[in-house]
């Protein structure tokens, strides 16, 4: 156990640190890198599916490994940019609108945890015009940023501690999300294999059939207004998070326009509205005069299993399907309609018990995501808390 009193000290980031204008002039590196918030220095191609960066890079700041670097443009979550080190790659060229700076004077994995805080967003948030955003990005000289103050240890010590902590932690998280990552993409190669019946339950060999979704159920269409029925009380079925593992929340009331689910069974929620983001959620058994949302396809069946029909839902190709079907000004707004639904055209074992076990096979993969995502989020919701009382 260590224990340290000694208080912490104001420097400046000009007086533990040094600017870095290296060109990349002789073409020593091609790798167009772009900052994150979240996953740090990235590749563009990566990040973007394409590259932003000029084809020409040579008048591009080359950036080395262990080098940090400002992306003054903000985001949704932070509002004053992000300042990351180069971890992933040697080197990589990036964007003279950026700040590159190297540690000389502090720990160097201390200084990514204090970057990883939102206590540095004072000093430049003084600094920076007020006002000033020019097309996303922040108004801020390199000099005005270089004399922001840091509250740091005053023994290196302490410093290294606290960065070994955080990068332990950071390796956690690190580990938990190419599990989870690796786990999404284990069960899409399945549904591939499976849904092209490459690969098939042992007893099962018949050819599954072609039908349209219309000929084995039904959309609930019965549109309501809660706020007509004040008399009457309405559980509404809300969006669930993908693959949280938890049936959807209930709420009262609704002022939405609305379907009621007055059938017994189980219905199938389909959401509607960018269908790329796979929110379909299956609910046993919905409460006695409940409702669901219009973002809502509530979709019934008696012909085939909805667990199925869930997992086919969520399928790469049918994603891509709909996603093209789909209508709408954004990506974010567009919508696939009950009807392109309807007729959509699957394949599907004749046999429900096949359905039944493709379906529980891919609820069981569910449930293993689900864990490992709430690890993720756990790890996640400690680190900030352990950053919040480091950094006080």
């Amino acid at each position: 156990m260590y224990c340290f009193v000694l208080p912490w000290e104001q420097r400046k980031l000009s007086n533990i640190s040094e600017r870095v204008t290296r060109k990349n002039k002789n073409n020593e590196s091609t790798l167009p890198l772009t900052i994150s918030a979240q996953d740090g220095l990235v590749d563009q191609n990566d990040f973007f599916n394409k590259q932003v960066a000029s084809r020409d890079v040579t008048g591009y700041f080359l950036v080395k490994n262990g080098e940090f670097a400002y992306n003054k443009s903000y985001s949704n979550g932070y509002p004053w940019g992000a300042i990351k080190r180069l971890d992933k790659y040697d080197m990589g060229v990036l964007s003279t609108l950026y700040i590159v700076f190297r540690p000389t004077d502090i720990n160097s994995q201390f200084l990514v945890s204090y970057y990883d805080t939102t206590r540095w967003y004072r000093e430049v948030s003084k600094n920076a015009a007020e006002g000033a955003r020019n097309h996303g990005l922040l108004n801020i000289a390199p000099t005005d940023f270089f004399n922001t103050l840091l509250i740091v240890p005053k023994l290196v010590d302490e410093q290294e501690k606290i960065g070994a902590f955080f990068k332990q932690l950071d390796n956690s998280i690190t580990q938990n999300e190419q599990k989870t990552r690796l786990l999404r993409q284990l069960k899409q190669a399945y549904l591939q294999k499976i849904f092209s019946q490459e690969l098939r339950f042992a007893g099962f060999s018949d050819t599954w059939e072609q039908r349209k979704i219309e000929e084995l159920g039904d959309v609930v269409r019965t549109g309501i207004n809660p706020q007509n029925y004040l008399k009457e009380q309405f559980a509404e079925y809300s969006m669930p998070a993908y693959d949280d593992g938890q049936r959807p929340q209930i709420v009262l009331g609704s002022s939405m326009q609305s379907s009621r689910l007055t059938i017994s069974g189980s219905v199938l929620l389909i959401n509607k509205l960018n269908v790329r983001q796979k929110r379909v959620w299956l609910v046993s058994n919905p409460l006695e005069n409940s409702v669901a949302s219009g973002e809502f396809m509530p979709f019934t069946s008696s012909n085939v299993d909805l667990s199925f029909m869930r997992q086919l839902i969520l399928s790469d190709k049918t994603t891509r399907d709909f996603e093209a079907m789909s209508s709408g000004t954004s990506n974010s707004q567009k919508r696939i309609t009950p009807t392109d639904f309807l007729n959509y055209v699957i394949s599907v074992p004749a046999s429900k018990i096949e359905q039944t076990r493709i379906g529980g096979i891919f609820d069981e993969m569910d449930k293993l995501i689900t864990l490992h995502q709430k690890k993720l989020n756990l790890l996640k919701q400690q680190k900030q808390a352990y950053l919040q009382k480091m950094f006080i």
